[in-house]
């Protein structure tokens, strides 16, 4: 994870180098700034972002081969080393940055059917032209402006709001060159065929593609540690991680783990049952209701979002980097995606077998300006790179070509979320762990008992229903009162529409 800012057309340089300020915590580790004809562009990286031996190199990254062109980019790809090796990049710092540049020398926009495996943003220039693009499911944050003749890009909205009122999410799946016309170049459709393949089959599919997404993103590299909260996905991605952690520095090696509850909560118990599990050096952070508001105001400034239940499953993954990175964790690995692959969220049960492919790409369709935030966001303002396996696009082309019945089961009088992933680690992984029920980060963690409460409490009636008549978007108190944090930095226009509000409070 790093970050980016970018002004193309009439640029001033201050102007650039104020929107870099903005974030920087998001790479305090190396930062850099390029200025070339019509284009300015700044780059940084957290200490998670770097090999050993790319820590005093020149940012942006500008290769020699590559005709004076520049990159500011922000992501993973997951296929790197295969694409490298099949287009002659070779192995070393900044192997993700050089390959980009390779692709786009030779394909131009058609470089973007390549990266199939990948989460991005980036901007490339060469003082004259421009290509910009998000990926698919727009993990990756990026926003965009105008302002007196130039277009500006950033990581960030409130990078963006020092030059600009102008400011514009950039869509996911789309790119822009030097015309600055956004192009879609893919987009989520439903499988054209759904596999016949028999249960074992899949099941030994699915754990075949997530051990081999976890060992292409995971390389220990930096000081490395895993969020674990006892549900299935981070248990799968915290055992096959400690798995190759002992494969690299012996059995006596132990990952560190951390979790976080308001008290005794579920996920406290459950992400102690999975570290007893794969004997990791575990670390639990308790915390109560005066430590989640006292965190809010940073939480919504940081999220960039007033949505109840981004925020509150945010104020856990902030509380809980914030203390990795006291530690000196400077990599986190994530569960996060589970859910969106495997249809494990519990609403999604409402809908017919027939409906649940669609009403799934639905639901992918919100992690763009929602969940990919509290990913992004909650680590990188604690300068911590977070690495998520199960985001991948082996895993999610999968997924959707299986049947709907595999990911939600009927079972007796309801249905089972997430079956076929369950299925393939109940052999492995405590049977506590396997079936436990889907509950989102939030009401595992304990803050969704809270804070709705407090707030129906602590927030002024008269205040909130004249709120909600300025702006019907606001749905509760608890969400008046993140709208009114975030409207203080960043204003009530055209931020506020860059917002996406979950379905469901």
């Amino acid at each position: 994870m790093s970050g980016l800012v970018v002004g193309y057309g009439q640029p001033n340089r201050e102007d650039v180098e104020a929107m870099f300020e903005k974030i920087s915590h998001r790479g305090p580790a190396l930062f850099g700034l390029r200025q070339r004809q019509k284009t300015v562009m700044a780059q940084n990286y957290a200490g998670g972002d770097l090999c050993r031996d790319g820590e005093d190199s020149e940012v942006p990254i500008a290769c020699a081969d590559s005709e004076g062109t520049i990159i500011c980019y922000d992501g993973q790809i997951g296929n790197c080393a295969q694409l490298a090796a099949e287009h002659g990049v070779e192995s070393g710092p900044f192997q993700e940055e050089r390959l980009l540049l390779a692709l786009y020398r030779k394909h131009g926009s058609d470089m973007l059917r390549y990266l199939n495996d990948a989460i991005f943003a980036f901007v490339i220039s060469d003082g004259e032209k421009l290509f910009a693009a998000r990926d698919l499911l727009g993990i990756k944050t990026l926003f965009h402006g105008r302002e007196n003749g130039t277009i500006y890009f950033a990581s960030e909205l409130k990078g963006l709001q020092a030059v600009t009122e102008d400011v514009r999410e950039f869509p996911e799946g789309h790119f822009m060159e030097s015309e600055g016309e956004l192009i879609r170049f893919a987009e989520l459709r439903e499988a054209s065929e759904i596999t016949d393949a028999e249960i074992p089959r899949i099941v030994e599919d699915v754990r075949s593609i997530i051990e081999r997404s976890i060992r292409n993103r995971v390389d220990f590299f930096r000081p490395t540690a895993a969020l674990l909260s006892g549900g299935m996905d981070s248990s799968v991605v915290c055992y096959l991680s400690s798995k190759l952690y002992k494969e690299r520095f012996g059995d006596e090696d132990r990952l560190k783990t951390f979790a976080i509850g308001v008290g005794e909560s579920g996920d406290i118990r459950h992400a102690r049952t999975m570290a007893e599990c794969i004997d990791s050096d575990h670390q639990e952070l308790i915390v109560d209701l005066g430590e989640i508001l006292i965190a809010l105001p940073e939480v919504i400034y940081c999220l960039e979002s007033f949505d109840p239940s981004l925020v509150r499953s945010s104020v856990s993954n902030y509380l809980i980097s914030k203390r990795a990175s006291e530690e000196g964790i400077e990599v986190l690995l994530s569960g996060e995606g589970g859910d969106e692959i495997f249809c494990g969220y519990t609403y999604l049960k409402d809908f017919p077998p027939e409906q649940l492919t669609a009403k799934q790409i639905e639901c992918l369709g919100y992690l763009h300006s929602n969940a990919s935030l509290r990913l992004d966001r909650m680590n990188q303002c604690n300068s911590v790179r977070v690495v998520a396996p199960l985001i991948s696009g082996e895993l999610l082309d999968y997924a959707l070509r299986l049947p709907p019945q595999y990911k939600q089961k009927p079972e007796y009088d309801g249905k089972i979320e997430k079956w076929i992933f369950r299925k393939a680690y109940e052999s492995v992984l405590p049977k506590s762990i396997v079936w436990r029920g889907k509950q989102e980060f939030s009401q595992g963690s304990g803050s969704a008992n809270l804070l709705p409460g407090y707030f129906e409490d602590a927030v002024n009636d008269r205040e909130y229903i004249e709120a909600r008549e300025r702006h019907p978007l606001i749905r509760s108190k608890e969400e008046f009162y993140y709208f009114r944090i975030f409207t203080e930095h960043f204003g009530a226009d055209k931020a506020v529409k860059t917002v996406g509000q979950w379905i469901r409070l």
